[in-house]
């Protein structure tokens, strides 16, 4: 009885009371959960490997300027895709020149193997294309830095 309107009255709260919190508390819900799907792929591998290629890539970082800042991936880009054995991911980087996509191609042979960069390369908003890395060989043992 602790959800009745008035002490001792069998009266229930009001439907637009009831509209209101569940719409709040969805909001937050959805909120979170968009917020830890990030956070997930800001942690993976895949994710900092390609960020390191791009912190150390001189070219790169000379096209964007100082500092580099690296934006949330957009959930609802259909070219965003991650799955057992590879990840595709274009991730917002922006910098005082500049800004642009980081388009991050990775894989790895199994579920609970290693993942590797296969493709780096950094699109700024002009259009310009930026190779920062590219695995080479036809085996993937050989490396090579753009």
């Amino acid at each position: 009885w602790m959800w009745c309107a008035y002490p001792g009255s069998r009266q229930s709260i009001p439907l637009g009371i009831k509209v209101l919190f569940s719409g709040v508390f969805g909001a937050g819900g959805f909120a979170l959960v968009y917020y830890l799907i990030q956070k997930f792929h800001s942690r993976s591998l895949y994710y900092k490997l390609a960020v390191e290629q791009l912190q150390s890539h001189p070219e790169a970082q000379e096209a964007l300027g100082p500092p580099l800042n690296i934006h949330y991936l957009k959930l609802t880009d259909r070219e965003n895709f991650v799955d057992i054995a590879d990840a595709k991911l274009k991730i917002p980087v922006s910098g005082s020149k500049s800004e642009g996509l980081l388009y991050v191609h990775s894989s790895r042979g199994g579920p609970f193997q290693r993942w590797h960069l296969d493709e780096v390369f950094l699109e700024l908003k002009d259009g310009q294309q930026i190779p920062v890395f590219k695995l080479s060989g036809e085996n993937g043992d050989e490396v090579k830095k753009e």
